[in-house]
């Protein structure tokens, strides 16, 4: 009798509990934020997955977004930006770079040996893209951030010291200025996402690539490769990333939404995500450390005279925005003096 007590109470219990629960509410707004790293790579996890959940927070849970890394919704990493235009995704985050040719302007902060400090750079790049490229060249898209990554460097299969090593080696680059510094400096450039680096070191397509300590570990390039060269000073290059949404997404929201997106967007968030990117330099550099592999740290002479090798992609880069109508040293002065303003 008491075991049947107890399961009649049993059966009670869980049909009160099922008459009683309220599924929980839906988001008014669904987006979808696809990405091209994998999940567990600095940017998706330590950037993107913050601000999403900041956003969801503050819009008590109107707005959700779901991520999907790893290219997981189809497509190639050069169409992410075509994807958000053409309401295919309605968010992404990517390398500007990818497109090339497309973004001109924000190239200013692409340039070789302009950048001192990341999150000094991803200020004034946001500054710069309100004055200058918003309503232009990324009128397309709802742009809700843009930064920069730590120094640029190399990690190669040879020892690269000066210009000269690089005679002969194929090495990638992400960018169409990196390509073209690449290129007056002697190297064969390869283009290609960074995704399809590890598989191009390991068949021997390329021989070393261009990219930010912090993506070495998540590539395993200290498994890949066993010498990396990096600068004193001002960087050797530096790549671009914009966080973008579908416009017509975007114009759809109502304005206290939109309140919420942008409180947690524009300058400060761009800040944020280049200074979690520098943080995860070091850690990344102790493993190829630990490794035992090669090291190689340019003096601030011997980088000076890689800065001097590569003022012509600079000068063409300016003649380029002159021949565009666009004022090239202007936009180089604007940024140096924006960085130096958000780096004191």
């Amino acid at each position: 009798m008491t075991t049947r007590r107890t399961l009649l109470g049993a059966i009670s219990a869980a049909a009160l509990t099922a008459m009683t629960a309220i599924p929980a509410a839906a988001a008014d707004f669904t987006y979808n934020l696809q990405s091209f790293l994998p999940a567990q790579a600095t940017i998706p996890k330590d950037i993107i997955d913050v601000w999403a959940d900041k956003i969801e927070e503050a819009s008590g849970n109107k707005i959700e977004i779901k991520r999907f890394p790893s290219m997981q919704l189809g497509g190639k990493p050069p169409e992410l930006i075509d994807q958000v235009i053409d309401g295919a995704i309605d968010m992404t985050w990517t390398v500007i770079g990818y497109t090339p040719g497309r973004f001109p302007t924000s190239e200013v902060f692409e340039l070789p040996f302009v950048i001192t400090d990341a999150k000094a750079a991803s200020a004034a790049f946001w500054q710069m893209m309100q004055e200058h490229m918003e309503d232009s060249e990324f009128s397309d898209v709802k742009v809700l951030g843009t930064w920069v990554h730590g120094p640029g460097m190399i990690h190669s299969s040879e020892p690269v010291e000066t210009p000269a090593d690089f005679s002969g080696l194929k090495i990638r680059g992400a960018s169409r200025q990196v390509n073209a510094l690449l290129n007056e400096l002697g190297a064969t450039p390869v283009g290609m996402p960074v995704p399809a680096v590890p598989e191009a070191l390991s068949k021997g397509v390329i021989d070393g690539t261009t990219i930010p300590w912090e993506v070495t570990k998540a590539l395993k390039i200290p498994e890949l490769v066993e010498n990396h060269t990096e600068f004193t000073g001002n960087y050797f290059y530096a790549v671009g990333f914009v966080l973008a949404m579908n416009k017509a997404k975007w114009e759809a929201l109502p304005d206290d939404l939109k309140k919420v997106i942008d409180d947690n967007s524009g300058q400060e968030f761009s800040v944020f995500a280049a200074d979690v990117m520098v943080q995860a330099d070091d850690p990344a550099r102790e493993i190829a450390l630990d490794a035992g592999n090669n090291v190689i740290t340019l003096d601030a002479d011997q980088s000076a005279a890689w800065a001097a090798a590569a003022q012509p992609v600079t000068d063409a880069w300016i003649a380029e925005m002159n021949a565009a109508g666009k004022d090239g040293q202007a936009l180089i002065d604007q940024a140096k003096a924006l960085m130096a303003q958000h780096g004191s």
